[in-house]
């Protein structure tokens, strides 16, 4: 597939530096939940091309579909943005930027083979770049430990276009900010962190990403503390939630919802307000680790990290277990409605949903599972999990409501409980169905 560019250039950009202008190229490599959203609200001030190395995705976002559902069928219908899955059609750009995911291994180990893949066709793409005078800078959006950037894609960048970083082409860091499903804290409204590898070249990325954001930019003092804000802003979160989510587990024990508690506690002015649950998605439960590793590297023991990261891996088990023992520790036939990581998102990755229903097959139960918005082949891809086509055409023994759905908040309470047979559970997971449900965190 190649790039089709309009006939005519984007509008011009107002009051930006002459830096970035109209006229400036940018490829953005990695069109999921991230890329994709920073292309299109690019591609509305500069010459965009989009770039992915799956097929079907190209083919499926030329056709005006976005199977995230993060960018409505008419705005991507009319951008300007180019698409291709052919990296050598790719034109010389001024910026690359790359946003492809930095997941772990089955060790919680860091795994940078696609960041490192994405940085060997970048550079590829460099010399053409150079030929034409552009300076190219490669600015890195994909979630990493502090010195991946310069330490490990500078030198690949290096290695494969034969140019030397720092004088041929440039480095910098953006971190990625997208909250899938999240149409309030979108690319244009929040706060950019930018960094560069020199003066001159912070000030060409903060300008490219000010030219799109309403938010403004703050420019990080490195590359490496720009990088390190990224992954402490997950491990923050994961930290707390792990928090919440132990004394959850206290208070089940005193025969006390940890919602009740909460409810009485968030009344003093400086509670902070977190809650507990299943931890999945692509960043919380999987960006601490980079951080753990690296300071492991280093000799250092990260033991709140980790702490964290164990009581946060263990819950979704803890829940089956509580859910086996609430039916007696007799196994029965059980609906889990909800499979993704959040509501109201396609998005599987991560899914400690899948943990949950995993522990309740160990335990003898029959475990059906329906999600208006999983895609069934991803779940059986990921999950090896058959999705129900209608959940509401039988009873169970118990109804599991894990991921609060508008969809199920739509049916209602008490739908949601004509799904139980005689002397059944209805057990739900963030408290949202009220005295109607007999177990809840």
């Amino acid at each position: 597939m190649t790039v089709q560019f309009p006939t005519l250039a984007p509008a011009p950009v107002r009051g930006l530096d002459p830096l970035v202008s109209a006229t400036t190229r940018v490829t953005v490599l990695g069109l999921g939940y991230v890329g994709l959203p920073l292309a299109v609200a690019l591609a509305k001030k500069f010459f965009v091309t989009g770039f992915d190395i799956d097929v079907q995705r190209i083919s499926e976002l030329s056709e005006g579909h976005d199977r995230t559902r993060e960018i409505e069928p008419a705005l991507l219908s009319m951008s300007s943005l180019g698409l291709t899955c052919d990296a050598g059609v790719c034109p010389p750009s001024d910026f690359y930027i790359v946003t492809v995911p930095t997941p772990i291994d089955a060790q919680n180990r860091p795994d940078l083979r696609l960041v490192e893949s994405a940085s060997r066709t970048v550079g590829k793409m460099l010399p053409a770049a150079v030929k034409e005078g552009r300076a190219p800078v490669v600015v890195f959006e994909s979630t990493v430990y502090p010195g991946v950037t310069e330490d490990i894609c500078g030198p690949i960048l290096e290695e494969v276009s034969g140019l030397r970083c720092g004088q041929d082409f440039f480095l910098g860091y953006s971190p990625e900010r997208i909250n899938p499903g999240d149409r309030e804290h979108t690319i244009e409204r929040i706060t950019k962190v930018v960094s560069g590898q020199n003066s001159q070249v912070l000030d060409r990325v903060a300008d490219l990403y000010g030219a799109i954001t309403s938010g403004g930019v703050f420019r990080a003092a490195s590359i490496k503390a720009a990088e390190a804000a990224k992954v402490i802003e997950n491990a923050q979160r994961d930290i707390n939630i792990a928090f919440m989510n132990e004394i959850t587990q206290i208070f089940s024990k005193m025969d006390l919802s940890v919602w009740d508690v909460l409810a009485a506690a968030g009344t003093k002015w400086n509670f902070l307000p977190f809650t507990p649950g299943l931890v999945g998605g692509h960043c919380i439960g999987v960006d601490p680790y980079y951080l753990s590793a690296r300071a492991e590297a280093l000799g250092h023991d990260p033991q709140v990290i980790l702490a964290g990261r164990g009581v946060n891996d263990g819950m979704a088990q803890w829940v089956a277990r509580e859910l086996h023992a609430k039916r007696g520790g007799q196994a029965g036939s059980v609906l889990v409605l909800g499979l993704t990581f959040k509501e109201n998102v396609p998005d599987l990755r991560n899914s400690k949903v899948a943990d949950v229903v995993a522990e309740l097959e160990k335990l003898g139960h029959n475990v059906a599972v329906h999600d208006p918005h999983a895609d069934n082949a991803e779940a059986m891809l990921e999950y090896g999990i058959q999705l129900a086509g209608d959940a509401f055409d039988q009873v169970y023994d118990l109804v599991f409501l894990a991921v609060p759905h508008k969809y199920y908040l739509a049916a209602g309470a008490e739908r949601i409980a004509g799904l139980l047979a005689p002397g059944g559970t209805l057990a739900d997971l963030k408290g949202v169905l009220g005295e109607q449900a007999d177990w809840k965190l």
